[in-house]
């Protein structure tokens, strides 16, 4: 379901990826440099043990720029610092696409958001069923609700009311609790059966 990336030549993209999501940005940054961009990528992983898909994505890109949380690998920094240091050094860029975590995303879009330049953001993180019938994906973008299953998943970041979003976000922490304690008593069991 939802609508596919829109891919075409607008010069200078900064395609920033979080963790898990780096599998969703190098295919959108190889895409966007078929179509002939220069591609200035940017990782963000928690810890080295992490990391994947560099190689992917150092392909794919002019410049890569590597962070860890940790500083266990590529330098010590969230994602954000080199983001801003990059459009302070005036690189051209016309582009950010920023794909990770919903917080990550938040404050890769504040921080494009003084220099003006266009943010796409991949909220695939509040995806549920992927049909648009559970509502989980619901968002508010330019003061209109959307379902990011059907209608996204990618959006302009200076719309998206992202304290609103990551409220919602928070509707299931019982249940997801719930579900992980059920899911490591199985485990524990499974082991206890194989020993």
């Amino acid at each position: 379901m939802g609508v596919p990336t829109h891919v075409e030549n607008v010069g200078t993209v900064c395609c920033v990826a979080g963790g898990f999501a780096t599998a969703i940005v190098v295919p959108v940054a190889q895409a966007l440099k078929e179509a002939g961009n220069k591609i200035i990528s940017i990782m963000g992983f928690r810890t080295k043990d992490l990391v994947f898909w560099e190689d992917k994505l150092q392909d794919v890109s002019d410049e890569l720029i590597m962070c860890t949380d940790d500083g266990t690998y590529g330098r010590k920094a969230l994602v954000t610092e080199p983001l801003k240091e990059v459009l302070e050094q005036d690189k051209g860029i016309n582009l950010v696409v920023a794909i990770g975590p919903t917080i990550m995303m938040k404050f890769c879009a504040k921080t494009t958001e003084p220099f003006g330049i266009k943010t796409l953001v991949s909220l695939n993180p509040i995806m549920v069923d992927g049909t648009g019938m559970c509502g989980c994906c619901r968002v508010e973008v330019g003061g209109e609700t959307r379902f990011a299953c059907v209608e996204g998943p990618d959006f302009d970041g200076h719309q998206v009311d992202w304290d609103l979003l990551m409220s919602r976000q928070k509707s299931y922490l019982d249940e997801e609790e719930k579900s992980l304690k059920l899911w490591e008593e199985h485990c524990r069991q499974q082991v206890r059966g194989n020993a």
